[in-house]
């Protein structure tokens, strides 16, 4: 999507506004499916936590990819958007043995990552096949607060506790068909995963009937122009080459897995909102937009970096700006960002915004959240609707306080 296409899809449907091109998701998912076309069996399962519009969904499908969902409401929306049960693979985190059991109900692959859960299901269901998560204590990503494979996540078995979850698996007799990890997000050192990587190797040799190894995701994505991000190319020859190995060693081919969201979906994304007030203090110039951390939370809860540019006048002379949005906190989206000269009515365009950025809004300060616009075959599709006021009030219950006590 050029500057233009952006601006007539502003002026179509409103701001603040979610813009996706479905030409990136699709070469980015090409790309990863190609970079391991060295192994037999090789399964991608789109993490719906990403970016969990239907349509999205739908689109993955019809690529040929699963998903991998973390709640039982991404499950049905899963089913909902096409997707057999056999394609879902469920990775929930401290849900009930109520919710795991009632994803099994519907036919997904479970994942379990607790040994009081591994037991309790192991005893009621021993014939339902589980793939257990395993934390192998190496932090791939790069930030430490979003990444879950270090010592203290609360994600994953210990590796260290590989003992007593073998002890569950004889005891229960329960039937054990993958091994998964996730370290994290934005890896940056290929060798770290490959590390990582044989840790999970070692735990599987421990069961003699799997079917997958799932090596979570992680990848990391530029943010900015000349920003470094994973080598996928280069981490599909090497652990290609070693997965390959061990599937001899093994005596059975086994399925590799990848559940990425941010590698598939994260460039695809484009936010744009409206320049409101250009205000001038002491020290610093704000453009402030008509938007906030309700919609785009990542810049203040993980200091993430997403490009801003003013598409409304993409020749100007570049100025100093620091962006910022109309909620009653401090919600900067950019500290004295170089931008070309922004007036009032302005739309600026927020890069790298497909992933982890419609899914975490929210209705803070009674705000609505934005609508959505998928960019396919050259035309914008509607994907969501903007929220109305009635939105707001849709499962409020109003207690009417006129009515008076009566007296004794």
């Amino acid at each position: 999507m050029n500057n233009s296409e952006l601006l007539n899809i502003a002026k179509d449907f409103g701001s603040p506004l979610y813009v996706y091109d479905a030409e990136k998701i699709e070469s980015q998912y090409k790309r990863l499916t190609n970079a391991f076309n060295n192994v037999k069996h090789l399964k991608i399962n789109y993490a719906v936590k990403a970016l969990s519009n239907i349509s999205i969904l739908k689109f993955f499908n019809a690529l040929g990819s699963g998903i991998d969902t973390v709640s039982i409401q991404e499950v049905q929306l899963g089913l909902a958007a096409g997707f057999l049960a056999e394609q879902i693979i469920f990775t929930p985190n401290g849900v009930s043995l109520d919710e795991i059991e009632e994803a099994a109900e519907l036919g997904v692959q479970i994942n379990i990552d607790n040994l009081s859960i591994l037991e309790q299901f192991g005893t009621k269901h021993p014939n339902v096949p589980v793939c257990i998560r395993i934390n192998p204590h190496v932090m791939a990503g790069g930030n430490s607060n979003i990444s879950v494979g270090h010592i203290d996540s609360k994600f994953g078995i210990s590796i260290h506790q590989i003992p007593h979850l073998l002890r569950i698996v004889e005891n229960t007799n329960m039937t054990i068909n993958g091994i998964h990890m996730h370290t994290g997000s934005d890896i940056l050192d290929i060798e770290v995963f490959l590390y990582a990587s044989e840790i999970l190797f070692d735990t599987a040799k421990q069961f003699k009937n799997l079917d997958f190894i799932d090596f979570g995701s992680g990848f990391k994505v530029p943010y900015k122009l000349g920003d470094i991000e994973t080598n996928i190319e280069e981490l599909g020859k090497k652990l290609s080459a070693r997965f390959n190995a061990f599937c001899k060693e093994y005596g059975k081919e086994l399925t590799l897995a990848f559940e990425p969201g941010k590698f598939l979906v994260s460039e695809s994304g484009c936010f744009l909102t409206k320049v409101n007030v250009v205000k001038q203090t002491t020290s610093t110039v704000f453009a402030q937009v008509d938007s906030g951390f309700n919609h785009l939370i990542r810049p203040m809860l993980y200091g993430s970096h997403h490009d801003i540019v003013n598409i409304s006048n993409p020749s100007g002379r570049e100025r100093f700006y620091t962006v910022v949005g109309y909620i009653c906190e401090t919600d900067t989206f950019g500290n004295n960002r170089r931008i070309n000269e922004i007036n009032e009515g302005d739309t600026l365009c927020f890069k790298n915004a497909g992933a982890y950025c419609f899914s975490m809004a929210s209705n803070y300060n009674s705000r609505y959240r934005p609508a959505e616009v998928l960019w396919y075959n050259k035309t914008a599709h509607l994907i969501r609707k903007r929220e109305t006021f009635n939105d707001i009030l849709q499962n409020q219950i109003a207690i009417d306080f006129s009515l008076k006590k009566e007296k004794c």
